[in-house]
């Protein structure tokens, strides 16, 4: 039986609550005299939106309200929630303006929602579509996302969702002859001429853009019909799907380009007769033309290449043996001389070097470079085969610098070169999307006595924890339910007769035996960093580490040790002191002894990463071990009480569906109102002392893993 709808005056107390109106100012009578008519179910679905958007912002919350009702009689309730989804999400990447434009126009949400069910996120085929790239040949590309499908030559952008077909596998097709064409234009030569200036001289260039554009996709898609003749064949799929044909005209200009020795040359010269014709013919895997972007990666990357292959060859007669000398003297003055020729056809790019008229084996990066001046130029220059002589080139000036792991976080740009991770939002019941900022970095060296003054303290502990190890190491298991085995299994004997008594096949495991299984097990040691750690409870964490380390050794399981801190979430530092594949040595030791207290103890995003590495690592049994000094916490963004206890909540749930097993190791008097609800029963043990953590987590640690 349906249940009475909720009066006006009830209604506007809610939403009193909810949109704060003491202060917002926000008329709730006005609202709630529009709820009032609804159904109670209606009215809750309603208000409980307000509520869950109201904790993002009030004026989109307000919003909201204003148009649900409407929408409720000609909307699926599952496209509202998105439609509101999307607002908050809005807000959070470009703030205020962006989102009320998303909650005004609620009604092209409808054709948006298309798309993310119809179409490909980019964020979904990235990784398969990156692969793909990787596997074509000539320069190495990278995969991004951007407003619009097109090439810089060093990067190919796709936009964030892919959804001109009707099905998701006709566009994931779709983005991946996308990625073909503009992997082409880097391949077959698109740009090597200046484009806008060859555009400039009509009349409206960007219409000559767009039919230069036309005629250079056929031209690649004919190099990709004789280089990718699988992938052609769908492109040709996706054309008839489309509807795409040539016209008459369009066909008889264009027939030269589909000839094998065609060249940008060959469409330069057809440009002005194309110019003539009607619009030119679209293409769905086109993607856009820019040859300002192409021009901006061009200039830094042709004249370092230049400097950097000149040097390399230098290298190369450096260490080459000296040739003989030529009868009649010095040959060149002495200077040694390279050639490149290409293998085998015109349409490789692989090259044979000599020096000197000798053969060399040329390393990998010099044929990476000459793979790619080949590409930008159509060939490699005398001057480029030279090589550097004293003082004509500092390498230095054209070198990759690793940006400073603290200078970073300065400025507009600090959130370049990041790794971005979600963030529950218990009060909205969503994630924030993209909504902590990332960054690994080293530990710096700590005081070198360190590790030996611990190993002199717990010399006794030491002892014993090792011998406990390995033992652990070579105990042997008892395997039960056997078809073959030393003693009888009383437990499997039983049901087994219970199953015949009952007229079913009796069950041939009945044995149990000893068996000595080898260890598959990969920890992760998420130590807290943050500044309430300072002093005592950090030495102790160190001293724990150090002890960990040295029984682990015994023992040979994989492990990392990672340390986290927090400010605010564009500031999230995730501290590397050993990796899975690091050894135990000098470095680590020293990092460990560098564990210093940071900030504060923001935890969802390195339990987020912690669980991905986890996961990369190939091991029957793994385990994510927190040391931490207190409930999650972070400085003035709402990171502090239920929202970070929720957040973290959720990043461990995540963890234990993947398949990883939290446990937690807390020194915090106050951990019990909140430890059970994060972790659960039996994932978590507080220790009421801090000096027992060295004693403690050894053993604890043999427990987990036993």
């Amino acid at each position: 039986m349906a249940q009475a709808a909720l009066s006006a005056a009830e209604i506007e107390a809610e939403l009193n609550v909810s949109l704060d109106v003491e202060f917002s100012f926000i008329r709730a009578d006005e609202l709630a005299a529009q709820l009032a008519p609804l159904p109670q179910e209606a009215q809750r679905f309603i208000l409980d939106w307000v509520r869950r958007i109201a904790s993002t912002h009030l004026t989109i919350a307000h919003q909201f309200a204003l148009r649900a009702p409407e929408l409720l009689t000609h909307m699926d309730r599952r496209l509202i929630e998105a439609w509101a989804v999307h607002a908050c999400d809005t807000y959070d990447r470009e703030g205020l303006r962006p989102a009320l434009q998303v909650v005004q126009q609620v009604h092209n949400f409808v054709q948006i929602r298309h798309e993310h069910s119809a179409g490909v996120l980019f964020e979904d085929i990235a990784p398969v579509l990156a692969n793909f790239l990787r596997g074509l040949s000539g320069r190495r590309l990278k995969l991004e996302q951007g407003d619009a499908a097109y090439t810089d030559s060093e990067r190919v952008f796709l936009p964030a969702v892919i959804a001109q077909m009707a099905q998701q596998e006709d566009n994931f097709r779709l983005a991946k002859a996308t990625v073909a064409l503009l992997w082409g234009q880097t391949r077959f030569g698109s740009f090597r001429a200046d484009l806008a200036q060859a555009c400039a001289a009509f009349a409206d260039p960007e219409r000559a853009l767009a039919h230069l554009q036309a005629l250079e996709n056929m031209r690649i898609e004919a190099c990709l019909g004789r280089e990718l003749p699988g992938l052609y064949r769908v492109m040709q799929q996706l054309k008839a799907q489309q509807g795409e044909t040539l016209s008459n005209p369009w066909q008889a200009l264009t027939a030269p380009l589909l000839a094998p020795g065609a060249t940008l040359a060959d469409s330069l010269r057809l440009l002005p007769q194309a110019y003539a014709l009607d619009e030119p013919p679209r293409s769905c895997f086109g993607g856009e033309l820019r040859p300002e972007a192409v021009a901006a990666c061009m200039a830094a990357r042709v004249e370092k290449e230049k400097m950097l292959l000149r040097v390399k060859l230098a290298e190369l007669a450096e260490d080459a043996e000296p040739p003989s000398p030529p009868e009649g003297g010095a040959r060149g003055e002495g200077k040694p001389r390279f050639e490149a020729q290409k293998k085998d056809d015109e349409d490789t790019l692989e090259f044979e070097l000599t020096l000197d008229g000798a053969p060399i084996a040329p390393p990998q990066q010099v044929k990476e470079l000459l793979t790619s001046i080949q590409l930008d130029l159509g060939e490699i220059p005398d001057e480029y085969l030279v090589p550097a002589g004293p003082g004509d080139y500092d390498p230095s000036l054209f070198a990759d610098r690793a940006a400073d792991p603290d200078a970073v976080w300065q400025g507009t740009y600090h959130e370049e070169g990041a790794l971005f991770y979600p963030e529950w939002d218990y009060r909205r019941q969503h994630y924030r999307k993209n909504w902590c900022v990332m960054r690994e970095k080293e530990v710096k060296p700590g005081d070198p006595d360190f590790h030996r003054a611990t190993l002199d303290k717990y010399a006794g502990l030491l002892r014993n924890l090792r011998k406990s190890f390995e033992a652990l190491r070579d105990e042997d298991r008892l395997l039960k339910r056997q078809v073959h085995g030393d003693e009888v299994d009383l437990d499997a004997l039983v049901e087994a007769i219970a199953d015949a008594a009952d007229g079913r096949e009796m069950s041939d495991r009945l044995f149990m035996h000893m068996h000595r299984a080898e260890r598959n097990i990969a920890v992760a040691f998420m130590v807290d960093m943050s500044g309430s750690t300072r002093g005592w409870i950090n030495e102790a964490e160190r001293e724990a580490l150090i002890l960990l380390a040295e029984s682990l050794e015994r023992l040979g399981d994989r492990y990392a040790i990672y340390g986290f801190s927090g400010q605010t979430r564009k500031r999230c530092e995730l501290f590397r002191i050993k990796t899975f594949d690091e050894p135990y040595s000098e470095a680590v030791r020293a990092r460990i002894a560098g564990i210093e207290a940071q900030d504060y103890t923001r935890m969802g995003f390195a339990i987020r990463h912690l669980s991905k590495l986890l996961n990369e690592v190939q091991a029957k049994t793994r385990v994510l071990i927190t040391l931490s000094d207190g409930k999650p916490d972070d400085y003035f963004d709402g990171y502090r009480g239920p929202y970070g206890i929720e957040d973290t909540r959720m990043a461990l749930v995540e963890a234990r569906r993947s398949g990883i097993h939290p446990f937690c190791i807390s020194i915090d008097k106050e951990a019990r109102e909140y430890l059970p609800h994060m972790y659960g029963a039996a994932r978590y043990i507080i220790l009421d002392e801090v000096r027992l953590l060295p004693i403690k987590v050894a053993d604890i640690y043999r427990r987990l893993t036993a």
